[in-house]
């Protein structure tokens, strides 16, 4: 009893400098603290009666903002008439039970407005919803180019500030049910393929609203007790009066007759309208009569489009691309080949082979006669059947391999800007070779900083794994291994353990196919590292041990180091310790021989877990000392946090140091990772808080820091998540 009031006593001197680090992780991560029931308090919240008794809980919502995600795309600008139709959709919402979440399920032709309609009803009832409003284009329009279910189903997840996505689908689907199990979210699934494609993205919640757009009926759906609405065209005075609302100035009512044959020969597809009203627009001169003629023309260059068959949609495409420029023209044509399916004006420049100032030209010019569509700042992408004329224009116009060269392009961007992520992210890391075809030189980073980088291979994840495949489809062997070594960072700190062993599963295959060793060397024990954390301890083993056969093969020592570390670890994480400690002593002796220090200091910080994790703390101590001081010095402030996360704990369990001091160190570390970005980290450390409280019995702090840990883990973790529902069981009992 004098031993704890004497520490008691000593933790009020150190609980300014306690107060200062919690400050510190605060101000990088957006709180929200649990007052009673539902009851939430936003922002930076600290409750404390003693040390033991801060609170902070980060809700999951609130991972690259304040609140839950806002991701309907915005309604049109000129929406006109739908009235029954916006009546029908809300009488499915308000007539439902709510039981079950509501599935909406609205069809009908391409250029209809589908999209519009939905978007429109969905920000009007965003209120009903308050836990999110979601939306993801499923690209159905194709089935090659359709998107997985795990991609969007990635998205999702992300967006309630789950970073730790599984790799399987079912596991995904899953997580996702168990995330979305109490909350009211408005879901909007646009332009589906099939019933498969969208029934694993259903979320969980009673009170949820699912709504699929689809050119297909999706009767498949009907089994999932779906409701069905077919949206027809507009009517002729609707479509009209769309066009008075585009184009304003009176010009509809000055020439009646000639807008309502216009309107006619547009078929009642709003976009067929729009394309043509921009058009209109960009002709001031121009009578609508001229035009209306134009437009009904059955000349027979003007081709039936591939999806539908809107002879509407194509005259109004065709008049409205006659009049581009001869650059902006080619810059559609271009950009109807992407890969990927939205752009921003770097990514336009590149692959049109432009600059940034005559990219910016292009875009503003099709922004005028409506033929790309604004998603958000500096962001655009083709109406499908739009992107569709671009490609038809391409293979009508374009040299032979213009495709091939733009897609080319396209992942030389990819490539060459992940790569400049890297550099600032892992500035420490040895950097490998990077074969381009057209390097884009003279265009700008989308980014400054390590955090502005992170940020940006985070948004363009689902991007880059779409270069990653092409490069896969296009016989590019050296930039498919070379883009999953480039995407490292984000694999490491926000852990998409799908996209992560996918990524190099192609990159170990790409390598071997080039003849790349130092890729096929690096596809394996990065690779090995996304294997051994998700869980598949054997097979990263498999990996690991591919990588040392190649490494004594070549007498590279510095990779024989890499894959001995990389079997220790997946050897410790699967809980042979013994056989980890070997592991590691080898490549520490290796990696000290060729005097590789912050190799060295990773491995020290690795037996020094061991050495906690068996029972000397003392000897921990030690090894995590000299591991942070090295990783300091390099510098790698990452991983040099990691060594101050597992020194304190050892401190505690050496039960030399105050252990107010030791969950100062901790605090510092949590911090640290906050300015990193990891979250997985984040909550370990708030485990090992739990984990000092615990051993100085304050069980009270203990449950607290526990209960955190637990909040992080449940959307993330089954086997981390029982090992902590475990830890709270015992405190109960005890």
């Amino acid at each position: 009893m004098a031993a704890l009031a004497e520490r008691l006593a000593a933790a009020a001197g150190v609980r300014q400098e306690l107060g200062a680090a919690l400050r510190l992780w605060l101000t990088a991560v957006p709180v929200a603290n649990s007052v009673a029931g539902q009851a939430h308090i936003a922002g930076t919240v600290v409750q404390a009666r003693d040390i033991g008794n801060i609170h902070v809980h980060q809700q999951a919502h609130q991972r690259h903002g304040s609140g839950p995600p806002r991701q309907l795309i915005p309604g049109p600008s000129h929406f006109t008439a739908r009235t029954s139709d916006l009546a029908a959709l809300e009488a499915l919402r308000t007539g439902h039970p709510g039981l079950t979440p509501l599935t909406v399920v609205v069809t009908g032709a391409a250029g209809v407005g589908k999209t519009a309609l939905t978007t429109h009803w969905l920000q009007a009832v965003a209120g009903e919803y308050p836990d999110g409003q979601l939306y993801v284009d499923l690209r159905g329009h194709a089935k090659d180019a359709a998107l997985r279910p795990g991609e969007a189903l990635g998205r999702f997840l992300r967006a309630f500030g789950v970073d730790h996505v599984p790799a399987e689908l079912a596991e995904q689907a899953a997580l996702w049910r168990t995330v979305t199990a109490d909350l009211r979210v408005a879901v909007m699934l646009d332009n589906a393929l099939s019933a498969a494609q969208v029934r694993p993205m259903f979320p969980a919640g009673p009170g949820a609203l699912v709504v699929v757009t689809s050119r297909r009926r999706l009767p498949g759906l009907t089994l999932d007790g779906a409701s069905f609405h077919q949206l027809s065209g507009l009517a002729i005075g609707s479509a009209v009066e769309l066009l008075n609302r585009r184009l304003g100035g009176g010009r509809v009512a000055r020439e009646s007759a000639a807008a309502r044959r216009l309107a006619e020969s547009c078929s009642g597809l709003p976009l067929a309208v729009c394309v043509a009203a921009a058009r209109i627009a960009a002709r001031p001169q121009q009578s609508l009569a001229s035009l209306a003629t134009a437009m009904s023309s059955e000349d027979d260059r003007l081709g039936m489009l591939n999806a539908g068959g809107e002879r509407a949609v194509q005259a109004a495409l065709d008049d409205s691309y006659r009049t581009l420029s001869a650059g902006t023209a080619r810059g559609y044509r271009r950009l109807g080949l992407l890969p990927v399916g939205d752009f921003g004006p770097l990514l336009a420049a590149a692959a049109c082979s432009l600059s940034v100032e005559q990219a910016e030209r292009v875009l503003d010019e099709l922004i005028e006669v409506n033929l790309i569509e604004e998603l958000g700042p500096e962001r655009w992408r083709f109406h499908d059947l739009v992107r569709l004329h671009a490609a038809q224009r391409a293979s009508a116009e374009e040299v032979p391999g213009a495709r091939e060269e733009t897609v080319i392009r396209t992942i030389d961007w990819y490539l060459h800007t992940a790569t400049e992520a890297r550099a600032l992210l892992s500035p420490t890391h040895r950097r490998l070779r990077r074969d381009y075809a057209y390097e884009p030189a003279g265009l700008p980073a989308p980014f400054d900083s390590a955090e502005g980088a992170l940020r940006w291979l985070d948004t363009e994840r689902l991007h880059l794994m779409t270069a990653l495949r092409a490069a896969v489809e296009h016989g590019r062997s050296a930039a498919v291994w070379q883009l999953a070594d480039s995407m490292q960072p984000l694999f490491l700190r926000l852990r998409p353990y799908d996209l992560w062993i996918e990524a190099h599963r192609h990159g170990l295959a790409a390598a071997r196919r080039a003849g790349h060793p130092e890729g096929e060397s690096r596809m394996l024990t990065t690779g090995g590292s996304g294997l051994y954390n998700a869980g598949h301890y054997d097979e990263a083993v498999k990996w690991f041990t591919q990588a040392l056969d190649g490494a004594r093969r070549a007498a590279d020592r510095r990779a024989e180091a890499q894959a001995l570390h990389g079997l220790g670890q997946s050897h410790r994480l699967a809980g042979r310790l013994d056989r980890a400690t070997g592991h590691f002593n080898e490549a520490l002796a290796l990696r000290e021989e060729i005097g590789y220090v912050r190799g060295a200091a990773l491995t020290r910080l690795c037996l020094g877990d061991i050495a906690l994790a068996t029972g000397d703390p003392h000897r921990a101590v030690v090894l995590l000392t000299r591991a942070r001081s090295d990783l300091l010095a390099v510098p790698d402030p990452y991983d040099a946090a990691r060594a101050l996360a597992f020194l304190g704990r050892a401190r505690a369990a050496e039960g030399t140091a105050e252990f107010a001091a030791t969950d100062r160190q901790l605090l510092l570390a949590l911090a640290e990772f906050a300015a990193a970005g990891s979250v997985h980290w984040q909550g370990r450390v708030l485990e090992m808080l739990g984990e000092c409280a615990e051993d100085r019995g304050d069980h009270r702090a203990a449950a607290e820091w526990y209960g955190q840990s637990l909040a992080r883990y449940a959307p993330v973790s089954p086997g981390d998540t029982r090992r902590l529902q475990e830890r709270l069981r015992a405190l109960d009992m005890g």
